[in-house]
């Protein structure tokens, strides 16, 4: 996951030149300070509206690095019972998946999982099709399918060891794991 964190670092200095980039607009730095009309200075009051262009590109670039970085954390996807079609929810960290992918050519192994009811067969399909779903979403965004790997465990990893539905639910499952 070392290629993650160069692409989250490469976000964030690209926000930051953003942020050290300024006009050459000939106004002086008093200029900038100009008082309100109440006399009250609206230099670095923080305010959006005070921010100059770069600045607020700036600021945009590093809220989207930052969400990048919590969506690439995301490794995890859940399914319904006897079901492969991704959920909602999980797209958006998918799609984070997907453009970092794109970006840095990196394989990537989807593990799918099951539940412990079925037959072991049954299961070994149930995990290979929720990994297929998650490998053609991340391929109708970009990914070559060189890149991706799937694999399928069954019911042979699970998550959570109980026989109820809150294990069950997690046991239902793919797994997305770089360095394929």
């Amino acid at each position: 996951m070392q290629l993650a964190t160069l692409f989250k670092v490469t976000l964030l200095g690209l926000a930051i030149t953003a942020a050290g980039c300024s006009t050459t607009g000939g106004g002086s730095d008093a200029d900038a300070g100009a008082a309100d009309t109440n006399g009250e200075s609206a230099y670095g009051a923080g305010d959006r509206a005070t921010l100059s262009a770069e600045e607020q590109a700036a600021q945009d670039a590093a809220r989207a690095a930052a969400e990048a970085e919590q969506l690439l954390n995301i490794t995890t996807f859940y399914f319904d019972f006897d079901q492969s079609t991704i959920k909602q929810e999980a797209r958006v960290a998918l799609e984070a998946h997907a453009a970092y992918l794109v970006q840095s050519g990196d394989n990537v192994v989807l593990e799918g999982h099951a539940d412990e009811r079925g037959t072991r067969e049954y299961n070994l399909a149930l995990g290979e099709r929720r990994a297929q779903a998650v490998a053609s979403y991340l391929s109708a965004l970009g990914v070559s399918s060189q890149q991706i790997e799937t694999v399928s465990y069954g019911e042979e990893r699970p998550a959570s060891q109980g026989h109820d539905e809150t294990s069950w639910s997690l046991n239902r499952r793919v797994d997305l794991r770089y360095g394929g």
